[in-house]
């Protein structure tokens, strides 16, 4: 069996049985259920949602985006071995401690295989939530031309590249074009600040304008449950990147709670303690890859200026890396994913079978 084969790259031509088209993400496919499955599957399994709530299927894949652009490798390698295992893997053991630790409740209804979650429908917050305890990447670049305001938030003198920060600091930025929204660009990734959420919070997806310091409250503790537990294994939590959204129980109550993937090295910076110690920064996140390609390609702008998309696209669609690049980011993600988990990844012969065998027996989805 060639490593190709074990590897997850096409995630949504699967079988299942849905009424609508497939939604497929630079690494997840959402396939949603059909009204009857999903009402079905809540009475069965007895999931803790709205009778009625519409329920999907998200399949991660084994594929590697960066700048936007998905990469693939020399011999027909169209992503990274083991690396959806690892990322659902560890997000599965976050939101498990968040749960422990009684925190909110995650999108999550079911995981029927390492690939595959049973989500309900979200009514999503329009920001990406991210928390930052050093100062690095683009927060770091910012500071060093001078800048000295960040979302909002005034920073003090004198701050080191890659040092921890004073404080935790929360700095949103836009998910999607928000349109009609004073002082807000209307592009993707925006910086806003908690003024700028404050007076438009409805514009934000956001319920009532309470909710703005709960979603606060949650992406501060999640933030912390994860660096302690990160802290265990020797790793450095270093920012990363929340999503929330809005889901109704059972009873029909509105809750705030976690979505997509949370404290995996997709969405976040984590660093090897011992290694930082020593003055060294040893990146166990996709930053590593993003570094390989800044270094490989001998015009790094064309990755950097948003200006040159037509270009950079043509580059990750032209150019095959080196196998030893996608193999090396393995390496990292699984090697993460079982020190985060203290269980062993391994790697499917045939992920895509499997899923449907799964989907098939237990759920009756497959048609």
């Amino acid at each position: 069996m060639s490593l190709a084969d074990q590897v997850l790259a096409v995630n949504d031509d699967l079988p299942i049985r849905t009424d609508k088209p497939v939604h497929s993400g630079k690494v997840r496919s959402v396939y949603w259920l059909t009204e009857e499955d999903s009402k079905r599957l809540i009475k069965e399994k007895g999931y803790d949602v709205a009778p009625d709530a519409p329920l999907a299927i998200m399949v991660i894949s084994d594929r590697i985006s960066a700048f936007d652009c998905i990469w693939h490798a020399e011999g027909g390698l169209q992503g990274v071995p083991g690396k959806g295992a690892a990322l659902n893997a560890i997000s599965n053991h976050w939101f498990k401690l968040f749960k422990d630790n009684g925190l909110a409740d995650s999108h999550i209804l079911d995981i029927p295989h390492p690939f595959v979650w049973i989500v309900q429908k979200a009514k999503p917050i329009m920001i990406e939530a991210i928390c930052r305890q050093y100062i690095t990447g683009s927060m770091w670049r910012a500071y060093d031309k001078g800048e000295r305001e960040f979302c909002g938030i005034q920073l003090p003198e004198n701050l080191q590249k890659d040092k921890a920060l004073p404080e935790l600091l929360m700095t949103p930025s836009t998910k999607g074009i928000l349109k009609g929204i004073p002082g807000v660009p209307e592009a993707d990734d925006v910086n806003i600040t908690r003024q700028n959420i404050e007076d438009n919070f409805a514009a934000f997806n956001f319920s009532k304008a309470e909710d703005i310091a709960l979603y606060e409250k949650l992406l501060r503790e999640g933030f912390v449950v994860i660096s302690d537990a990160l802290a265990q294994v020797d790793q450095i939590f270093v920012d990363t990147k929340f999503e929330f959204g809005y889901v109704h129980d059972a009873a029909g109550n509105e809750k705030l709670i976690y979505m997509d993937e949370v404290g995996t090295p997709d969405s976040s910076r984590i660093w090897d303690e011992k290694e930082y110690e020593a003055g060294n920064i040893v990146e166990n996140s996709k930053e590593g890859f993003r570094q390989f390609l800044l270094n490989h390609f001998p015009d790094p702008d064309i990755l950097l200026n948003k200006e040159r998309m037509d270009e950079r696209e043509a580059l990750a669609r032209e150019n095959a890396l080196p196998l030893d690049a996608l193999q090396a980011i393995s390496k990292t993600y699984i090697g993460l994913a079982e020190k985060i988990t203290d269980e062993k990844i391994t790697l499917s012969e045939n992920p895509k079978q499997e899923i449907i065998d799964v989907l098939a027996r237990d759920y009756g989805l497959i048609d």
